[in-house]
């Protein structure tokens, strides 16, 4: 994947790095925005009361290293092709659509960081606030997808922002709001769950929509769609589950299983057309 080749956020990227853990405090849980990083906890096996300040025992770490200049760290450059990337195809979409688009920012933190929906820690891992439109990132994640989410590689790393860029078109186009009004009014907690399982699909395919129009920019290849492919698999519900506590609970899943993740992030791959998007309108045992 070519991705210098890709233009930039424009400033869109805030480097909080090298400016330590933030003490106490706790991740709001009310509304969408809470609910969407309670689940990310939970998706990477991580303790939610980490989160929320519940009892969780995990302490972010406190770097000592200056952040590098810009111009020179390559992680920081990276995250702001994406992000411009991003910011481009969606903009072009909106704009055939004859709508306006706010673009998000992306802030790079490392430890901790305050936020528009609370003080996160490096634990949390990447995640979309809807209260300041902000994707928050902390690049030592990088680390953990080679290690245990799939192995990682740059269109890997591209799909996780480009999903949770995804969850700033919902909240743009008011989907993350509806989808907490049912919730709200769901009747069971499995219900509840399944609004949460389509959100995120629709986040994966809004992220299949973005490298199938920056093929021509980045060359992607068969291996590096693997790559994404494979990321998408070991971030399955089933999948960690089955890992975390032996068997598999589908009424519990808040993400949707590796196939069903891996199918809907290929249907934007392949359609580039956010329209092919729509995991609302679709049996849920059709997902």
């Amino acid at each position: 994947m070519d991705w210098e080749n890709l233009p930039s956020s424009g400033g869109g990227v805030e480097d909080r790095r090298g400016a330590g853990g933030l003490p106490g405090g706790g991740l709001a849980v009310g509304g969408i925005g809470g609910l969407i990083l309670a689940l990310i906890a939970m998706f990477f096996g991580i303790d939610p009361g980490v989160i929320t300040g519940g009892g969780g025992s995990v302490t972010p770490q406190q770097t000592q290293t200056q952040p590098q200049t810009q111009a020179n760290d390559k992680s920081f450059q990276f995250v702001d092709k994406i992000l411009g990337s991003n910011d481009q195809v969606w903009s072009g979409i909106f704009q055939q659509a004859g709508r306006e688009f706010q673009k998000p920012r992306l802030v790079l933190y490392s430890g901790g960081t305050q936020t528009g929906c609370g003080t996160a820690n490096s634990a949390v891992g990447p995640f979309y606030c809807p209260l300041d439109s902000t994707i928050y990132l902390d690049t030592s994640f990088f680390s953990t997808m080679q290690s245990r989410l799939g192995g990682g590689g740059t269109f890997a790393y591209s799909y996780v922002i480009a999903h949770e860029y995804g969850h700033h078109i919902q909240n743009v186009l008011g989907i993350a709001d509806q989808v907490e009004r049912k919730q709200r009014a769901a009747r069971t907690e499995a219900e509840a769950n399944s609004y949460s399982v389509r959100l995120e699909l629709q986040a994966d395919c809004f992220a299949g929509v973005w490298g199938s129009q920056t093929q021509t920019q980045t060359n992607i290849t068969q291996q590096d769609v693997q790559s994404a492919v494979n990321t998408a698999e070991a971030i399955g519900d089933d999948n960690l589950q089955r890992q975390s506590r032996g068997m598999v609970v589908p009424d519990s899943f808040t993400h949707g299983s590796s196939q069903q993740r891996v199918n809907w992030f290929m249907k934007g791959l392949k359609s580039g057309n956010p329209n092919s998007c729509d995991t609302f309108n679709v049996a849920y045992n059709q997902l």
